[in-house]
């Protein structure tokens, strides 16, 4: 990454319809207040939902607190992500198996959101897709605290 350059930053979850495009919304609403210019992306490491929509319960989730899912396309990680890709956040360390794996050995070290991002606890950001719509609620809040430190790293880089 050059001087020039956005910094950009790719979110993985697996199917790419809950928590990673959550928070990539979130990141893209922040960082824009925030006043940093920044590449944001999300894929899934599994391949069921690629072009559909985010889940109608994120959706609403995402909507009761100020966030838009509607533009969101599921897509599956590709090789060139590794190197597109200043930083490859998992959701969680079954992703970051899978992304390590897909990586190869070459190009951006996939790690996980929550502790690059400086928050203290949970290490994985649980998925919300097999839970009640609480559970997505409270993915909402999770991705806002991870969001906001993710721009306080940033603005201190």
């Amino acid at each position: 990454m050059t001087a020039v350059d956005k910094p950009s930053i790719l979110f993985v979850c697996l199917g790419n319809i809950c928590r990673s495009p959550l928070v990539e919304a979130v990141a893209r609403q922040r960082s824009a207040q925030a006043g940093l210019a920044l590449t944001l992306a999300s894929c899934g490491t599994g391949h069921w939902h690629v072009g559909k929509g985010a889940d109608p319960r994120m959706v609403r989730a995402a909507a009761d607190a100020g966030y838009d899912l509607s533009p969101h396309r599921a897509r599956q990680v590709r090789a060139s992500d590794f190197r597109d890709f200043d930083w490859v956040l998992a959701m969680d360390q079954d992703n970051l198996e899978t992304l390590e794996g897909l990586r190869r050995g070459s190009g951006t070290e996939p790690t996980l959101f929550l502790p690059w991002a400086g928050v203290a606890a949970p290490d994985e950001f649980p998925d919300p897709y097999f839970g009640d719509v609480d559970g997505f609620h409270r993915a909402v809040a999770l991705a806002e605290q991870g969001v906001d430190g993710l721009i306080a790293r940033l603005q201190r880089q």
